[in-house]
């Protein structure tokens, strides 16, 4: 398997994911009438999707770990399919939570194992810069998907957003059985065994340089987390945007994220990981914070909205390549094991962070900019008091 082939198929398997959380954005509105529901009890199918994912990673990395990349990826993007046809064919907003439930399993077991390839392949600092070409390329979900999602709900409504989920899932998997080689070259045949399994997370869990990368990394899923969940109800509702429109406002703010990711490749080599993180924090910083107070100074356009989402993702952009590898840095041979660990707090932070932003929604931007300049805040913080344990260049 070539470089070009891996890094291919690595950025396929993380393009599911924002896929899946961004392409039905502009329907959730629609879904909401459809179901005849509020705009909290549609947006669990978000919530509980990412709420899935984060817990299915925990199970996910130590898979791959025990029987290999290949044989777990290729039966996650099986299962990533069958259950986008069930969301597709749902009867009621129940059928479908739960059908979106089953789709983050097998959606996060493709994310896992692809940060997992990553690390069995390259040391971390080539990793990092992997992992932002990677993510240059997966930007391209979060700016097509949406543009495509608002002309999907309204020439054929919320339904051929998961059909076209499916197809997606259908490419990989065809692609994977294709192309794949196992990269795992130490199987552990102990890595699912119940103490196993609970003595690597245990020695995940008391790394401090985990955290260094991993609190920053969740933390910065979740200030944009604020706009993925936020943001269709805000632009569309209070603001008046026109749901076709939706799409190309949200694809704006993602290339502030192509950006980020871009800055992160250019400076990855010069100034190391931990002094590329801080950068990002800071300017995450910035934007969260100015969003709020130009809200309370009284102004409320879609315009403020998209350019706080613009700079907060590419704070992301910068920050999440760096996060990821700088995480998984400290386990050469449970890579799997502390990619999950890494994906299940993302997840769980930006679960919670869905959570309050769904609760909080009013008829103001006030709610949507107070959450992210909280995010943002705390980022910052909590990124300099770990800092010191986070030396892996």
């Amino acid at each position: 398997m070539t470089p070009t082939t891996l890094l291919l198929l690595v950025t396929g398997c993380m393009m599911l994911q924002p896929l899946s959380t961004d392409l039905y954005l502009a329907s959730l509105p629609g879904m909401a009438l459809d179901f005849g529901v509020t705009a909290a009890a549609v947006q669990q199918t978000l919530s509980l999707f990412v709420f899935g994912f984060g817990t299915a990673q925990l199970v996910s990395g130590p898979l791959s770990d025990r029987y290999g990349r290949r044989p777990v990826l290729i039966g996650g993007l099986a299962l990533y399919l069958l259950s986008g046809v069930a969301c597709a064919l749902s009867p009621s907003l129940d059928w479908l939570i739960t059908a979106r439930f089953v789709q983050a399993i097998g959606c996060c077991t493709a994310v896992v194992v692809a940060r997992a390839i990553v690390r069995d392949a390259y040391s971390p600092a080539e990793g990092a810069r992997v992992m932002a070409r990677a993510l240059s390329l997966l930007a391209l979900a979060p700016i097509l998907g949406p543009i495509l999602g608002g002309y999907l709900q309204i020439s054929f409504g919320w339904r051929a957003a998961f059909v076209t989920l499916a197809l997606a899932g259908l490419a990989m998997w065809v692609a994977s059985m294709r192309h794949l080689t196992e990269s795992n070259k130490q199987l552990n045949p102990a890595a699912m065994r119940p103490a196993s399994l609970a003595r690597a997370y245990l020695g995940v869990v008391r790394t401090p340089a985990f955290w260094a990368y991993a609190l920053p990394g969740s933390l910065s899923y979740a200030s944009i987390f604020v706009y993925i969940s936020g943001t269709p109800f805000v632009l569309i509702k209070v603001l008046g945007v026109p749901t076709q429109y939706y799409g190309y406002l949200f694809a704006f703010g993602v290339c502030g994220y192509l950006g980020g990711t871009l800055i992160c490749r250019r400076l990855i080599g010069r100034i190391g990981i931990a002094r590329v993180l801080a950068l990002g924090t800071t300017i995450g910083l910035a934007g969260s914070v100015g969003f709020l107070l130009l809200v309370l100074a009284g102004i409320s356009h879609w315009t403020l909205v998209v350019t706080a989402q613009f700079v907060v993702m590419m704070a992301h952009g910068i920050n999440f390549p760096c996060a990821q590898s700088g995480s998984l840095a400290p386990f050469p041979e449970k890579a799997g094991a502390a990619a999950g660990l890494f994906g299940c707090a993302t997840m769980y932070a930006a679960w919670l962070i869905g959570t309050w932003v769904g609760s909080s929604l009013d008829d103001t931007l006030l709610p949507l900019a107070s959450i992210s300049a909280v995010v943002g805040v705390i980022l910052f913080i909590g990124t300099r008091l770990l800092a010191r344990y986070g030396e892996v260049d």
